[in-house]
């Protein structure tokens, strides 16, 4: 196998070719990817969107031709846009759906992986690089338990949140805080920040480990314990439950 794509709703995404290894991220449904070595049924893959690398099982994934690789490249992105629904093949087989999955090749409420055609009646999202729809998309994943590696509704990280938020409206943004640290432009104050603009944290040795999306009024959506709402000061992040800072503020920036 030389590519292939997610058919299932959330995989993980391992450091090491063992179901034992740390969970680095997940593919959701409808991720495609390229194979860079296999190990028995474990693939080192490389993802499409974010080049994100790690191991995934064989038996979880479908394989797919470099032109059908090369087309998902070339498509405009469908997500389901519903915290949970379903798809059915012709064979009435039902397939779970979390919001932010891809629906490959979409077109009046059906979508194809290779030659298996998939019937999909939920609510769909197009990206549309507007900052009031990524609080929207936001707010649908509030409560959601922290778990790192995590991007789904069931289980999510900080930096693994603000990208499929910012992915389901259109932006391209890394998957690890760090990285997303350096996109963008910097703001000196949290005064020019606008909602949907990004809030970085970091460690007591400078090293970015957490961000969040700024929201009106100094609040702050983001995923620490589960995503949650919290205050925003020059300080960080203020957790009025606990009447402590959780988070040191490193800078703010403006993704578009």
């Amino acid at each position: 196998m030389k590519f292939g794509i997610c058919n299932l709703n959330t995989i993980p995404l391992r450091a090491e070719p063992s179901d034992k290894s740390e969970m680095v991220s997940q593919l959701l449904f409808g991720e495609h990817f390229k194979v860079l070595e296999q190990k028995k049924q474990w693939l080192y893959v490389k993802l499409a969107f974010d080049s994100y690398q790690g191991w995934v099982d064989e038996k979880q994934v479908e394989k797919i031709t470099e032109n059908t690789f090369n087309k998902l490249q070339e498509s405009n992105v469908v997500f389901s846009n519903e915290l949970l629904n379903f798809a059915t093949t012709k064979n009435t087989n039902l397939i779970s759906l979390s919001i932010g999955s891809i629906l490959p090749n979409y077109k009046n409420n059906t979508f194809y992986i290779n030659d298996t055609e998939y019937k999909f009646d939920g609510i769909i999202k197009k990206g549309s690089l507007l900052k009031n729809e990524i609080i929207e998309t936001a707010f649908v994943y509030l409560n959601t338990p922290y778990l790192w590696g995590g991007k789904s509704p069931f289980g999510i990280d900080c930096s693994g949140f603000t990208q499929i938020v910012y992915r389901m409206n259109g932006y391209k943004l890394f998957r690890d805080a760090s990285q997303q640290a350096k996109q963008g432009s910097i703001l000196s104050f949290i005064e020019e920040s606008e909602p949907g603009d990004l809030a970085f944290f970091d460690n007591d040795e400078g090293n970015i480990i957490h961000v969040g999306i700024i929201l009106t009024n100094n609040y702050i959506i983001h995923a620490s314990g589960k995503v949650r709402l919290d205050r925003l000061d020059q300080s960080g992040i203020y957790n009025e439950e606990t009447n402590r800072h959780t988070h040191k503020l490193r800078m703010i920036r403006k993704i578009f």
